[in-house]
């Protein structure tokens, strides 16, 4: 009897605490940004795309005037110009929907704990212009293998630097987006899966570069297994004979058929093209075949 009465105990007080735990987690769900519906797609334009010729108000107008809804914006380092560039997107009836980070410089794979420290900190910068210009995500490149930094180190410092800064990505309102890049790693889609997930938080996710595994991987299969984490993606075409970028729908990308993962997969949000830049012509165009991509053509 009294084994039964402490399996009893044991079973209640587990579903005690998966109650907490599931509470926890809901409560911290309602924290982040709102998640557009499946299926309803945006295009976006990364800022430094657009004729740096022009003031700022005609760029963001012209962005605007081809067809686009929202903007990426590098992190600028300085708050009130954030909060200009923030206002005058939304006078241009645009949304600055993401910072793109990058993390090259100051790689949060490192083994020199200033340059560790430093990048951090340059995160952390980034994650507070993100929020002054209004955007919900930041793209991180989270660490570089190579000679002198070794895949498993790699792994293992960008992770627990990573979830250093998880604190302040909440405090923000802003997401850590992970960003699958010719950096030497995160090379198939079930380590890049499981990256992300071993951080148990909805506050690190996935930035998914469609162009980016096309050298050695078909985008379509990633999507369906990277599946929700994905809650950003960048746009651009590659092909594999010459091994280079090309302009969307000129490469080697099955489009119909990445139209069809992301449908399954229930994504929903922006498709931002990461591309040269160009004129009222060349932009306008751009618009249009991202429109034949979310048509599924």
């Amino acid at each position: 009897m009294g084994e039964v009465m402490d399996r009893r105990g044991f079973l209640a007080a587990s579903a005690g605490v998966l109650a907490v735990g599931a509470a926890a987690s809901a409560a911290e769900e309602r924290e982040l940004p709102r998640k557009p519906p499946a299926g309803q797609l945006r295009k976006a334009v990364i800022f430094g795309m657009l004729p740096d010729s022009m003031p700022m108000a005609d760029r963001l107008k012209l962005a605007k005037d081809c067809g686009f809804d929202g903007i990426e914006s590098e992190p600028l380092g300085d708050l009130k110009a954030a909060e200009e560039r923030r206002s005058a997107a939304e006078a241009a009836g645009l949304e600055v929907h993401s910072v793109i980070y990058g993390g090259w410089d100051k790689p949060l794979s490192t083994g020199d704990p200033a340059v560790a420290a430093a990048g951090k900190e340059a995160v952390r910068s980034a994650l507070r212009d993100a929020r002054a210009l209004g955007a919900t995500s930041l793209l991180l490149v989270p660490g570089i293998v190579n000679e002198k930094t070794r895949y498993i180190d790699c792994y293992e410092r960008s992770q627990r630097n990573v979830k250093d800064l998880i604190p302040e990505a909440k405090a923000q309102g802003v997401q850590i987006l992970i960003e699958e890049v010719w950096n030497n790693f995160l090379m198939s889609p079930l380590e890049y899966s499981r990256y992300v997930d071993e951080f148990k938080s909805p506050w690190v996710q996935s930035y998914f570069d469609v162009g980016n595994v096309v050298a050695f991987a078909w985008p379509e299969d990633w999507i369906r297994t990277l599946g929700k984490r994905i809650r950003r993606l960048h746009l651009k075409d590659f092909k594999r004979g010459p091994r280079q970028f090309v302009h969307l729908r000129d490469g080697d990308i099955n489009w119909p058929e990445v139209r069809k993962a992301l449908a399954e997969v229930g994504y929903g949000g922006y498709m931002t093209a990461e591309l040269n830049g160009g004129d009222a012509a060349y932009l306008k165009d751009l618009a249009a075949r991202m429109d034949l991509i979310i048509a599924g053509k």
